[in-house]
């Protein structure tokens, strides 16, 4: 094998601009790196570098070459590129989603050799395809200021989103090597039939290259089964008995085994997790359940949507992925959700996740437009579901397949569609097939989920106002200015997109911004919100609950506060709903660069106040509030596997702090729905109180929260008087916080990177709350920096 991955030369088609570029890698960061062009990230320099799209580029390097009977492989190259060897075209690629091999035998020489990637102006070649189709293919112009991207196979945030920068970058992100012609096992297709206490694990293993009845082994956990090839594959199976099954995160061990599979001396290996895995979908009185079944037990999925890790390929590390997901995980997710507008991840994304419990709900690469339907379109979309599907069948963290994201939505929001709905429907059919097809023909027993949102199979309406069946998008709330109350006024059974946008965080705001336009209004910070009207949701909500904030970084506090208090409205509510609901997907989990969104991480894996929040409205078991009419409900719910005793105290806690004791009651919360602990009369709370609650779990570990009957707004809350005591205790630092009256979500900030262990609570006189801060770099003393929403909305 010759790894021809480093350093190239790339240059545009005129000449006039040229970089080193390394491959893995895109080449606006090779741009940026050698100071051609500036930060794209940076104020709207955006604006001023679509230039870079609309220009072809190039990219060469040499190698020397001992043989000549050699393969190319390329894995996620970037995207209508064509390829020459020596001078000589091998290859005219037109898809980031699938590998080309291509024989290079007759191009290669022995000695020196010169390769050119000469990429194609994404914007240019997918014009031409729009205009040769046989009839207009609407695509997301709101989202999009780069027009078709539908017409491409690469990420369709690429083009720009309502949260994404618009550049539609270039480059090749995955392997790019020779490899020496022989036999290879191309693909190993693996399904699980569990029984009481044992497992078959059949494995179907594809070949090319050897000899008819060549001989096959596979071997896990100690058994070996043989077998031949015979028309280049072969079926086998292992029977295990009482085997260690794999778990989704907080329900068991992530065991995970290695699968060896030898054909005429050639071997790889699967790592694989034995578990099974169902879908349930069941008619009952409202409609049809969705609960996903692991290893015979229903899994609340929590969770959020997935987006690529960064709006430029080449800064998607390994590590930048392992702290998401480690992030996801420390807020007790269970679950993303990897959307159909992002990209098929590398091959170490989903060792991750299998490694962490993560499981996935994964989209094929189909987002909010309408797509063609051509044959050549379909066999393209044939050939790039099989090999994604072939790739990543093993994996213990897929839990289901999902057609696209939105497309059903998609028919009803063009003047095309909406005029000849008959016309776009077929087209859409053909798509939906070609994929479902695909997946059944190359892993049968693979999870398959139409579209998403959808109400079920053959159901061609959309899911954002039925919560009967299927998986549902409410996005009522933001999109429609709704209160977050209205969260309540819907039963999903499972709803895999819903959000509400913050500011990122100051930290991230100073990385591309100067002072002079910290301002919601200023140029620089509305190029930085992509959602239209996306600014002016976020202050009228602020009106609606709370007085305004001081300045501009209490405004940047108070968004991050509302975004939680919207998306804990939300999961809270349903959660309570369990087993009715079996899944909340937050949108979305990270960001792709510095921007106004709805996710809870930054850009760059900081931890927005929602994410803290979720931590605690995702742990295994909580109570929650849930007002009812006259009254206010504590419900418990149980996700762990195992029922436990949860007692609650109930408390009326008024501005200065003081507290009245309301009620106190202990259960058993069951694993299979949540229950009813308490009901508090809303008159039982003064005007100026709120509802604070305390709850331990098998006699263990106080946790506590509240609940405002009325808008924060209206509450005469007085200056909390907190106070701090810091002191480092190794690399990191302890915080010990103590108020004289009741503070409300109080924030602590740092002057430097790090992470914080608890963030956005509350403290009421006599009940210190103790935090640790974890800096990056443990060297420099920080500075701490308290907001609260007396202080950030209050005047003393």
């Amino acid at each position: 094998m010759l790894d021809l991955s480093g350093t190239w030369h790339l240059s545009d088609e005129t000449g006039q601009y040229t970089a080193p570029m390394v491959l893995p890698g895109d080449g606006i960061s090779a741009l940026r790196d050698a100071g051609v062009i500036p930060d794209p990230y940076w104020g709207r320099n955006e604006h001023d570098l679509r230039w870079i799209s609309d220009r072809d580029w190039l990219l060469t390097r040499t190698f020397r070459a001992t043989g000549r009977r050699m393969t190319l492989v390329l894995s996620m190259l970037d995207t209508v590129v064509d390829v020459s060897l020596n001078g000589q075209t091998v290859l005219r690629a037109d898809s980031m989603f699938r590998t080309y091999r291509v024989d290079v035998s007759d191009a290669l020489v022995l000695g020196q050799n010169v390769i050119t990637l000469h990429f194609r102006s994404a914007p240019r070649m997918a014009k031409a395809r729009a205009e040769a189709q046989p009839f207009p293919v609407p695509f997301q112009a709101e989202n999009c200021p780069i027009p078709h991207g539908n017409m491409l196979r690469k990420p369709e945030c690429d083009f720009g989103w309502d949260w994404n920068i618009a550049l539609a970058p270039f480059g090749l992100y995955g392997d790019i090597r020779l490899d020496p012609h022989g036999p290879r096992i191309t693909d190993v297709i693996v399904a699980q039939r569990h029984a009481e206490g044992r497992v078959v694990v059949d494995c179907t293993v594809h070949g090319e290259g050897f000899d008819e009845a060549s001989d096959v082994s596979i071997s896990l956990c100690g058994e070996t089964t043989l077998g031949q090839m015979s028309a280049g594959r072969a079926m086998l199976s292992v029977e295990l008995s009482a085997p260690d099954l794999w778990w989704p995160v907080g329900l068991g061990a992530q065991v995970l085994h290695d699968l060896v599979v030898s054909v005429a001396g050639v071997e790889t290996t699967r790592r694989i997790g034995l578990r099974d895995i169902q879908l349930v979908t069941v008619p009952d009185d409202s409609g049809a359940s969705f609960a996903l079944h692991v290893n015979g037990n229903p899994v609340f999925m929590k969770g959020a949507n997935w987006i690529p890790a960064d709006a430029l390929a080449g800064a998607i590390t390994q590590e930048r992925c392992r702290d998401l997901l480690q992030s996801a995980v420390d807020a007790n997710m269970n679950m993303i959700r990897i959307w159909g507008g992002g990209r098929y991840e590398p091959d170490w994304f989903y060792d991750l996740c299998d490694e962490m419990g993560v499981l996935i709900w994964h989209d094929f690469m189909f987002a909010c437009h309408l797509y063609p339907s051509t044959d050549a379109f379909l066999a393209d979309i044939d050939d790039e579901v099989r090999e994604q599907v072939a790739r990543l069948n093993h994996h213990a963290c897929i839990a289901l397949w999902c057609g696209d994201n939105e497309l059903l939505g998609a028919l009803n929001w063009y003047p095309e569609s909406r005029a000849n709905r008959d016309r776009y429907l077929v087209a859409y059919d053909r798509l939906n097939r070609t994929v479902e097809t695909a997946l059944k023909e190359t892993a049968p027993t693979a999870i398959w989920w139409p579209s998403s949102p959808s109400p079920g199979l053959m159901d061609f309406s959309d899911n954002w106002h039925d919560d009967r069946s299927g998986d549902m998008h409410f996005w009522s709330v933001w999109h429609e200015g709704r209160d977050f109350e209205h969260y309540r006024d819907v039963r999903p059974r499972f709803c895999s997109e819903f959000g509400f946008q913050s500011y990122p965080s100051m930290d991230v705001i100073r990385r591309f911004a100067d002072p002079a336009d910290f301002n919601i209004a200023s140029p620089v910070m509305e190029s930085h919100q992509k959602n239209a009207g996306g600014n002016a949701r976020i202050a009228e909500t602020m009106f609606r609950y709370f007085r305004f904030p001081h300045g501009f970084e209490d405004f940047v506090y108070l968004s991050q506060v509302q975004q939680a208090l919207a998306i804990k409205t939300a999961v809270t509510h349903w959660r309570g709903l369990k087993p009715h609901c079996m899944g909340t997907l937050y949108w979305q989990l990270n960001d792709t660069w510095p921007v106004c969104s709805w996710s809870s991480l930054d850009h760059g894996g900081g931890w927005k106040l929602l994410h803290h929040a979720a931590r605690r409205f995702y742990a295994d078991v909580t109570v929650m509030a849930v007002p009812e009419g006259d009254q206010i409900t504590l419900r418990a719910v149980n996700d762990t596997l195992a029922p436990c005793t949860v007692a609650v105290d109930a408390f009326a806690v008024a501005p200065s702090g003081a507290m009245r004791q309301l009620e106190s009651a202990s259960l058993t919360a069951p694993t299979d729905h949540a229950v009813q602990i308490l009901s508090i009369l809303r008159t039982a709370l003064n005007d100026d109180e709120v509802l604070w609650f305390d709850w331990t779990v098998d006699g263990k570990g106080t946790q506590s929260d509240h609940f405002a009957p009325r808008r924060y707004k209206s509450y005469p809350l007085v200056a909390p008087g907190i106070s701090t005591d810091s002191a480092q205790d190794g690399a990191a630092w302890c915080i010990t916080l103590t108020a004289e009256h009741l503070a409300l979500f109080v924030a602590i900030e740092a002057d430097q990177p790090g992470r914080f262990s608890d963030n956005c609570f509350d403290l009421i006189p006599g009940r210190p709350v103790s935090i640790r801060f974890q800096p990056c770099d443990g060297t420099v003393r920080p500075t701490f920096i308290l907001r609260d929403l007396h202080s950030a909305t209050y005047h003393t």
